[in-house]
């Protein structure tokens, strides 16, 4: 990886982070992300720009750790159904929005 590759890919950490902490919403943040990585692989982009954007932004921006602590939260409460609801309504949901964002992406390329 060339070093302003890595550079790139560290701006772009950092800005999803910073972007991710000004919506302060897990489930607004979880949709986007979903929205824009469906957007982001149905271009011909190249293997750096990819990763920069995949690898760099969005995984700062969607963050793994905001979903399962949401769970958490809910679990932690004693309500399993309400658990069992929410994971498989956020992941449906998660991959109905990120195969949206790709059917529109090809609609406009």
């Amino acid at each position: 990886m060339k070093i302003q590759t890595f550079f790139y890919l560290l701006l772009a950490s950092y800005l999803g982070t910073f972007l991710r902490l000004f919506i302060d919403n897990n489930f607004i943040i979880s949709i986007l992300g979903s929205f824009f990585v469906g957007f982001i692989i149905s271009k011909r982009l190249s293997y750096s720009s990819e990763k920069i954007l995949l690898s760099g932004f969005f995984s700062c921006f969607t963050s793994f750790s905001g979903f399962i602590y949401f769970l958490y939260k809910i679990l932690n409460q004693g309500d399993l159904i309400r658990f069992i609801i929410f994971f498989n309504l956020i992941i449906i949901l998660n991959l109905f929005t990120m195969y949206f964002g790709f059917l529109i992406s090809r609609k406009i390329t």
